[in-house]
């Protein structure tokens, strides 16, 4: 069978292809159909009836000795030891089952969700048994080959071949046996840039939304790649970064794993895209070069606000770190014989929280009895205060513990997607909405917990609809009439004064009174009085219990202001344990950063007037004596009754 090229028939190329180019725009199927008569009663190719990249796949199709009427039974290329296969991919195939059963979910009734390797051969399958068992008659079932080679133009095969995105509707695909099936499908690219696989959404009939089929898919790939990533770099300082703020901790994030010199290991190919530049211009080089800073200074952001801001000369980077080398943070000592497991001796979720700060340990004690009796919990506290650690103490302390705990930051979702992310939405509800619609996180708490962190920042607009689901405890999805009931524990958190906010209309009054059930003010770093305590059990959840901390350095850590909180003081010690030896158990000023030695050395000396004082001192006392004022007046050296007349002067009583 001979194949007609441009240059054989410059005629019909030059007048046959823009009047077809038209024609693809509009039916790319009909156009497909054409091509294949011609080329069943010419025995030639015709030119411009095919997308691009449709076209180049027939051509190389027709190369491999294939007809369009070729039998799938006579084409099948099948391992001989499935579980051996399996096996040799069990990484590849761990990765990528939870979005294969997500989109399973999504689609199974009316297609399959396939993954392969890197040669094309299905890893696994996962859809109906009416669609998946008709299918097995034409190899569609672990362990076939969809190469090119074997089954013609495919979107498993072709994305093999082409390394990107590939959609193939109905009868764009070569061989007539599979043409009545529409196939999306996405390359998944390794931290190297190894092409690693293949996730492919395969449906009966025509795909009427192709672009929205591929978006689905493309985000599934790029959340597999991501948790591979992670994965392949556990042992190293992992980074996501990306142009836009909201675009962190989404599966279009860059992604970077660097060691503790600051030398690039490796970057994912959304990272390369948004830097502009390939991976062999970036892996092995440093930070520094790259972006202009040093690891320890990144880092060191990281610690005070979580997101770090980049000024390089491509623009604005939003940094954030995702994971420390845990071979530097060092791993639990192992139990000695005779002693119990670790987990008859973890303590309670809110006394692990809440140790050393009497005053914060009644007000949680409180939040967890009004969360059993569905009363609304709001904390508030500055940011790295431990606001969703807090969260999680109450739910796994609550009678809801065994049920879902389902955390949304109002301020990380961008305004125009919030309200389809809290309440959900049906089919249809708008242009692009996933196929099947999405339960909303209301829904998904059902049973359990909701903590909406960083409440202040909800628009105004979606205040009142939040309002309307407290009060009726009933949501209804964005394009959906029925609603459905919902029983949840609702814990609110906020950096801002909400007080302030009502007053300046930026936050409804009454949205306020029904998320202040119960508040709960968690403590600055440092406010806290049992600062020693603290360090020690963070030591503990970082796997060195035995380390201890010179009194000196403890000292000046105890007078640091500390603006990045309890999340700056664990990310400051991450970094000292990655920088002792490991015969050392002592943590000195050796083992910290110079930037945050540079910090520390010449942080301001604490100030206040006298009255501010006064009441610190005051606070500190009642709190380290439990409420009890006549062992707190002892403790400060003056009276009851002049402890009572300052405590009234100073609003205290």
């Amino acid at each position: 069978m001979s194949i007609l090229y441009p240059e054989n028939n410059n005629k019909e190329a030059g007048n046959m292809a823009p009047r077809l180019r038209q024609d693809l725009i509009s039916d790319p199927v009909h156009a497909a159909r054409v091509a294949r008569e011609r080329l069943q009663q010419e025995g030639e190719l015709p030119c411009g009836y095919l997308r691009d990249e449709i076209e180049a796949s027939w051509r190389r199709s027709l190369d491999a000795g294939l007809t369009n009427s070729s039998q799938s039974q006579q084409l099948i290329d099948e391992v001989n030891d499935l579980k051996g296969f399996r096996q040799q991919h069990e990484l590849l195939i761990h990765a990528a089952m939870p979005e294969i059963e997500q989109l399973a979910h999504q689609f199974g009734d009316q297609g399959l969700i396939m993954l392969a390797n890197a040669d094309a051969r299905i890893l696994a399958l996962e859809g109906s048994d009416d669609i998946i068992t008709p299918s097995r008659q034409l190899a569609l079932r672990q362990g076939v080959s969809w190469s090119e080679t074997h089954r013609g133009t495919n979107a498993i095969g072709t994305a093999v071949i082409e390394r990107r995105p590939i959609l193939i509707n109905e009868e764009e695909h070569f061989l007539d046996t599979v043409s009545h099936f529409s196939c999306t499908s996405s390359p998944l690219i390794d931290a190297s840039g190894q092409l690693i696989g293949v996730l492919d959404l395969t449906r009966i009939g025509r795909n009427s939304q192709p672009q929205d089929t591929l978006g689905v898919v493309q985000l599934a790939a790029r959340s597999i790649e991501g948790r591979l990533f992670a994965g392949q770099y556990q042992n190293q300082i992992v980074l996501a970064f990306h142009t836009r703020q909201q675009y962190l901790r989404s599966a279009w994030q860059g992604l970077v794993a660097l060691d503790e010199e600051g030398r690039l290991l490796a970057i994912n190919e959304q990272g390369c895209q948004l830097l502009g530049r390939s991976r062999e211009q970036i892996v092995n080089r440093t930070l520094d070069e790259l972006v202009g800073e040093k690891i320890g200074v990144l880092l060191n952001t990281c610690m005070r606000q979580r997101i770090a801001s980049l000024q390089t000369r491509a623009g604005e980077l939003f940094c954030e770190l995702l994971q420390f080398p845990k071979r530097l943070t060092g791993l639990a000592p192992n139990l000695k014989p005779g002693t119990a497991p670790a987990a008859d001796r973890q303590p309670r979720p809110l006394e692990c929280f809440a140790a050393g700060e009497p005053r914060l340990q009644r007000s949680m004690t409180m939040a967890v009895k009004a969360l059993d009796q569905d009363i609304p919990v709001l904390l508030s506290g500055e940011t790295g205060s431990g606001k969703e650690v807090a969260a999680q103490a109450l739910h796994r302390t609550s009678a809801r513990a065994g049920e879902p705990f389902v955390a949304v930051n109002c301020a990380a979702i961008p305004e125009g997607l919030i309200e389809s992310e809290l309440f959900g939405y049906r089919e249809g509800a708008f242009t692009g909405s996933r196929k099947g619609g999405m339960v909303g996180r209301f829904q998904q708490a059902n049973g359990g917990t909701l903590f909406l962190d960083e409440i202040g920042d909800m628009p105004l607009s979606l205040q009142a609809r939040l309002l309307r689901v407290l009060q009726e405890r009933k949501v209804a999805p964005l394009g959906g009439a029925e609603e459905v009931v919902l029983d949840i524990a609702l814990i609110g958190a906020t950096h801002r004064n909400l007080k302030q906010m009502v007053a300046e209309g930026s936050f409804r009054e009454d949205l306020y009174y029904r998320l202040n059930g119960v508040c709960v003010r968690l403590p600055a770093l440092r406010e806290r009085s049992d600062f020693k305590g603290l360090c020690e059990r963070l030591l503990s959840q970082l796997g060195r219990s035995e380390v201890s901390i010179e009194p000196q350095l403890l000292q000046q850590l105890s007078e640091y202001h500390w603006p990045g909180n309890v999340r700056q003081l664990e990310m400051v010690l991450k970094v000292a344990l990655a920088f002792m030896e490991p015969e050392e158990t002592r943590l000195s000023e050796d083992h910290l950063s110079d930037e945050f030695l540079d910090e520390l050395v010449h942080a301001p000396a604490p100030c206040g007037t006298l009255q501010e004082t006064q009441e610190a001192l005051i606070r500190q006392a009642l709190e380290q004596q439990q409420g009890n004022v006549t062992a707190a007046a002892t403790e400060l050296g003056i009276s009851r009754a002049t402890l009572y007349r300052r405590m009234k002067s100073l609003g205290l009583a």
